[in-house]
């Protein structure tokens, strides 16, 4: 395909760069030697402290996980070194990708948590020749509009196992829609690429249904009273409000909104960054509907290490010592074995040394197709989406939050 050799030839181009700049890139091919005695390198970049590391946490502990699953590649084990924290943001994501492409040795990183993290990280990744596989990032511009056309903020290298936001917001506005039969809604965003990719996403479906928004308005992520712009979005009088926000935001326009006149009946709905028991269990997020990854992984099985998510869970809980809380734990496993079986199809052994061939690894997930993993059959298209596309929603009752994350009331599996 046009857009593959484009995308080979870019990606040349910064090998080339990278053999010339780095002194453990071998030579012009871009090579990193593995000398006896040594680890392969990957990297974990995932936010592991704040409000989110909900999220982050599981990921970076799927990666331990899944390196140790694994088991050697060629005679040499792999090491993913101290997990890096993105912070959740763009800030977080550039600093700590700097960290990373200063390691002439490192091949490629599992992250980030979150796609405003993403962002910063993605280029410098890119140009480092690296690659970069997130368990968790959905925002649609860090791929493609999936008809064709790359993301302001996609890069070469950069893949996911998570879900391309357009679906998730389509999921939601189907719902809406045409099982909930509400024809006004309106969105709140945060102004992150995460936040404000996935409402737009909701707003551009919905209004293909028929549906009208009347409301479309950002928070910041640090206000409290959200009185205000709840009384801005009152006056269009929308049947539901969709605001695929994090916490504490969240817990805030879920308690105030039925306070709100004009709001008292609406219908309140969020997202996979509010699939999470601290809020969950919240008085305000009874009732709530929230979409995200579909969970029901069944009998479904890694190919390159035999766990199922029933294995992976018993493990993760003996390890952890409790069972993790975001949605996204299987994809940073998935995440993990590609990467690896990339590195392992990219590299020899030969007199005690292993060549790692960094265009190698960029061509094995370019080319993946029909691998299994826990979360299904992962194929990569031209863009960086592999993982699989099928999207729940689920009805809460805070008195309940793991039958909450079981109580499936709609899918949707393009």
């Amino acid at each position: 395909m046009k857009f593959k050799f484009m995308r080979l030839l870019g990606a040349l181009f910064a090998f080339a760069l990278v053999a010339t700049a780095c002194g453990g890139s071998d030579d012009e091919s871009g090579t990193v030697t593995v000398k006896a005695g040594e680890e392969i390198q990957i990297r974990s970049l995932n936010a592991i402290t704040g409000e989110v590391a909900f999220l982050g946490l599981p990921n970076q502990r799927g990666v331990e996980q899944a390196i140790a699953d694994f088991g050697d590649i060629h005679g040499f084990s792999v090491s993913m070194g101290t997990g890096l924290d993105d912070l959740c943001s763009a800030d977080g994501g550039q600093a700590a990708a700097q960290t990373i492409v200063a390691d002439e040795d490192v091949i490629g990183v599992i992250g980030t948590s979150c796609s405003g993290a993403a962002t910063a990280a993605s280029p410098l990744i890119s140009e480092a020749g690296m690659v970069m596989i997130s368990p968790s990032n959905t925002s649609p511009a860090l791929t493609s509009d999936l008809a064709g056309t790359a993301g302001k903020d996609y890069n070469p290298g950069y893949y996911r196992t998570a879900h391309n936001d357009l679906f998730q917001g389509a999921a939601m506005a189907k719902f809406v829609y045409e099982e909930l039969g509400i024809s006004e809604a309106a969105a709140i965003h945060d102004g992150d690429s995460y936040t404000q990719g996935l409402a737009q996403a909701f707003a551009d479906a919905y209004e293909n249904l028929g549906g009208t928004m009347t409301g479309f308005t950002g928070v910041n992520k640090e206000d409290t009273d959200m009185v205000p712009v709840l009384t801005e979005i009152a006056a269009g009088s929308p049947g539901a409000i969709f605001f695929p926000i994090f916490q504490p935001a969240g817990d805030f326009v879920a308690d105030q909104a039925p306070g709100v006149s004009g709001l008292e009946g609406v219908m309140l709905l969020g997202a996979d960054g509010l699939q999470v028991s601290s809020f969950m269990e919240l008085p305000q997020a009874d009732g709530m509907y929230l979409s995200g990854p579909d969970l029901r992984f069944g009998a479904n099985t890694n190919q390159s290490t035999g766990v199922t998510a029933d294995k992976f869970l018993a493990d993760y809980k003996a390890n952890n010592g409790s069972s993790p809380e975001a949605s996204f734990w299987a994809h940073s496993y998935d995440a993990t074995t590609i990467l690896l079986e990339a590195i392992k199809a990219a590299s020899k052994a030969n007199g005690g040394k292993l060549k790692i061939d960094r265009a190698g690894v960029r061509e094995y997930l370019d080319n993946l197709s029909n691998y299994e993993g826990i979360i299904g059959t992962l194929s990569c298209d031209d863009f960086g989406d592999c993982g699989a596309q099928r999207i729940t929603i689920i009805q809460n009752n805070s008195a309940d939050y793991d039958g909450s994350m079981e109580n499936v009331v709609f899918e949707y599996a393009p």
